[in-house]
């Protein structure tokens, strides 16, 4: 397929002056317009148009021609630019169509072929380039497939635990209206004012005289007792002596 710029099956044209009052009286007229890409200005019809005859006389001449081929009044009109050899005998080059004032060219058989290969081939060529992704190698291992279904569910997961815990942080938020931290701030404040708290001075340690650092030291320091405990011995008997066996 050519450029589109070249090729006409690309293109549209409509004249909006004439489309409140277009008909199958004057469609022939609206069609051989001089802005219309589509009309070839070296046709019979420049020539009987000329000759200010009827259009009836196309029959008797040879060459290019358009002729209206199908009218379905107001929305639809179909020309037909042929060949024409004889009185009887014509070649059909191409096939335009206005809908609503608009002109398009009919696409022919072999146009409508070559787009269809052309999109089967697009996406058969995407299909096998992300076929491709999926194919892994491993000189010990050999081919297999490795397909995305573990990396969605693992991904589908974390999206949930990401919802739970945007859900957890709003209801967070939620909790407590900014009107009602305005006023507790406000409470607090009050209550600050109120009773402030007392700063006691403590006297600085560079402050003192090394007599009194080391009072200080002896008060701060910990008496440890050592107790000891004795039992009271109770007041047992002496041994009887036994007498001895001669």
């Amino acid at each position: 397929m050519g450029d589109s710029k070249d090729n006409l099956l690309w293109i549209s044209w409509h004249d909006s002056a004439w489309i409140p009052i277009l008909n199958p009286t004057n469609v022939m007229d609206y069609f051989q317009s001089t802005t219309n890409p589509f009309y070839d200005r070296t046709c019979n019809n420049e020539i009987v148009k000329m000759q200010r005859l009827n259009m009836e006389h196309l029959s008797n001449l040879t060459g290019l021609e358009y002729m209206l081929l199908h009218v379905q009044d107001p929305i639809l009109y179909v020309i037909r630019k042929q060949h024409r050899h004889s009185a009887t005998v014509i070649t059909p080059l191409a096939d335009f169509y206005i809908i609503a004032g608009v002109v398009y060219q009919a696409p022919d058989l072999g146009s409508v072929i070559n787009s269809r290969i052309s999109t089967t081939v697009n996406h058969l060529q995407g299909a096998f380039d992300e076929a491709r992704t999926y194919s892994r190698y491993h000189p010990s291992k050999g081919y297999w497939w490795e397909f995305k279904e573990t990396e969605s569910k693992d991904q589908e997961d974390e999206n949930k635990k990401l919802q739970k815990k945007s859900s957890k942080e709003k209801a967070k938020e939620d909790s407590s209206s900014a009107f009602q931290r305005h006023r507790v701030n406000i409470l607090l404040a009050d209550l600050a004012r109120k009773f402030p708290l007392k700063n006691i001075p403590y006297p600085a340690a560079s402050n003192l005289q090394p007599e009194q650092r080391a009072s200080t030291e002896e008060n701060t320091k910990v008496e440890v007792k050592v107790e000891v405990k004795t039992e009271p011995q109770a007041n047992k008997p002496p041994p009887e002596k036994k007498p001895r066996l001669v």
